[in-house]
């Protein structure tokens, strides 16, 4: 009878399992293919049952290990992509700041033409004319810059014109001007060793320090995600597999109870029970079937493409299994790593960078604006020059003067001009530096006890996750000995229900304490998988993904 045949393959089964050395715990599932039809096969070394016949009915197998995983999730997830362009954003950001400095040209073209009556002997009017008329035209060329040094300005201007006029009192008609002046500004107490330019840029720098912090402890928790999510699928699976096996069972008990209705030996209610356990594990197995789709479906979201065509029908098959390996545990080395490490720690300590900068420029804020301003200025003119008769008289011979020789006593030094100057300006009463320099002070002993408590925390963080390891650990081993207990007193009801000393519910409910048994040491697994992950991912960012 298969009922016997039953018999046999669980005591066998159970024999195997009571006899393999606790040191399995140190070994991982063996990557063979699943078993076909509706053959379930336990695998040593981890407890872990595989699903038989899970095959996708329609798409594409992906065959994946978890490294495989992590790295297609480091290429393809999207909330990596949007986190790589943050640097980028702050790149401009550093680059707005630091165009304060650059110099500003500019040029400037007027014309003007002005006619003024003859009101008087003084209006420049000849006798016979009753207006005096001027002509200018006028170019000029600006450069101004703000010097990334010492918080210092500086200007040059050339300007150029030519002008035309009817008035007796010129001597040049026309006349040619050029003047060139260079102006530079030094602060010489407030804006000296930091200034509102500078402290724009050091806070541009911070903030994109920190937009890489934030894209590594992006990358770290997209990796955690990633790995949790395969480990979850792999474990559905399994799950799946063990609540396949309690079916099977349940309709070989049913297949046996209705041969024994047949011949006489049990009576006909008896087949309900089994009827019964039978439909109770058929909705078990849709339920798993939909966890699997679940699981699949979370680590697809984290490793593919969503503008891929085939992104919701591809099959992801796991090809690697937990590793139940015991892993020593060094808590004070983890801790110091973690405080090394730790993104939230790193990010903080920018901030506190940033407000020592604000705290500096706030400072300087208050020192007395003074100001050391040196301007030099060199011209020149030419032109027609009027040689007249007298000193307002006939025009009797002229001597021309070329834009060349204009420039040359510019550029040769001829006609100097020098300013040297001092401003210093300060604010009676309160200023609104003093008011931002003791915001800052207090924010700054904030984040100073900020941090300390972040230390502490994650140190606490660190040491939580060392010891769900430890905990999750003894749980494998734990539920695994409870599930073999589970198959030695199934085998012991089936043997019982043979010779007649049992029924077919105390049959029923071993198999369902099996399922359950088994369904436990897969979570077991799985937490202390996960309780692995973290451990190393809590060492670089919060498990709760910001700071």
């Amino acid at each position: 009878m298969r009922s016997g045949q039953i018999l046999v393959s669980v005591a066998v089964l159970s024999v195997l399992l009571v006899a393999w050395p606790s040191s399995s715990l140190a070994q991982t599932i063996p990557e063979s293919a699943e078993p076909p039809s509706a053959v379930v096969t336990t695998v040593s070394g981890g407890g872990v049952i595989l699903p038989a016949g899970l095959q996708p009915s329609a798409g594409p197998m992906r065959r994946l290990s978890v490294d495989e995983a992590v790295t297609l999730a480091l290429e393809q997830n999207m909330d990596l992509r949007v986190e790589r362009i943050n640097p980028r954003i702050q790149d401009t950001g550093v680059a707005e700041a630091r165009s304060i400095y650059t110099p500003l040209l500019s040029t400037t073209f007027t014309g003007n033409n002005r006619n003024s009556p003859n009101n008087g002997f003084l209006s420049g009017a000849a006798d016979d004319s009753d207006s005096v008329t001027d002509r200018v035209l006028t170019d000029g060329v600006d450069l101004v810059q703000e010097v990334p040094w010492a918080g210092g300005r500086y200007s040059a201007n050339w300007t150029g014109s030519h002008r035309t006029t009817s008035s007796i009192f010129t001597s040049f008609d026309p006349v040619l001007d050029s003047s060139l002046t260079l102006d530079y500004t030094q602060p010489l107490l407030r804006n000296l060793g930091i200034d509102t330019p500078r402290w724009q840029i050091a806070i541009a720098r911070a903030n994109r320090e920190i937009s890489d912090i934030q894209l590594r402890n992006t990358v770290v928790f997209t990796q955690r995600n990633v790995r949790n999510a395969y480990w979850g699928l792999v474990v559905a699976r399994s799950f799946l597999g063990v609540q396949r096996q309690s079916l099977d069972l349940a309709q070989e008990s049913l297949r046996n109870n209705r041969t024994r209705v047949e011949v006489g030996t049990m009576a006909p209610i008896d087949i309900v029970q089994a009827e019964s356990e039978v439909a109770r594990n058929q909705e078990n197995v849709i339920v798993a079937l939909a966890s699997v789709e679940r699981a699949a479906d979370m680590l697809r979201t984290l490793i593919f493409d969503p503008d891929s065509p085939d992104f919701w029908s591809i099959q992801i098959e796991p090809s690697d299994a937990p590793m139940l390996a015991p892993r020593e545990i060094d808590i004070d080395a983890a801790v110091r790593n973690a405080l090394d490490n730790r993104t939230d720690l790193d990010a903080l300590d920018r901030n506190i960078e940033t407000n020592g900068t604000d705290i500096r420029y706030y400072r300087n804020q208050q020192l007395p604006d003074v100001d050391l301003r040196v301007s030099y200025r060199a011209t020149g003119v030419g032109g027609t020059f009027l040689e007249r008769d007298g000193f307002f008289g006939e025009v009797i011979d002229t001597r021309n003067t070329a834009f060349g020789s204009v420039l040359n006593n510019i550029f040769t030094n001829d006609f100097p001009s020098w300013t040297v100057g001092v401003t210093v300006s300060y604010p009676f009463g309160t200023s609104a530096a003093e008011a931002n320099l003791e915001r800052a002070r207090l924010v700054r002993s904030q984040e100073v006890v900020s941090r300390r408590s972040l230390e502490m925390r994650i140190a606490a963080e660190v040491r939580d996750a060392a010891r769900s390891v430890r905990t999750n650990l003894e749980r494998v081993e734990a539920t695994r000995a409870s599930r073999v207990l589970g198959e030695r007193r199934l085998a012991a009801e089936q043997r019982r229900f043979e010779v007649g000393l049992s029924n077919t519910f105390f049959v029923a409910q071993a198999q369902r304490d099996l399922a359950l048994d088994s369904n436990r040491e897969q979570s077991a697994i799985l937490d202390y998988t996960r309780s692995l992950v973290d451990f190393d991912a809590v060492q670089q960012i919060p498990l709760g993904g910001g700071f």
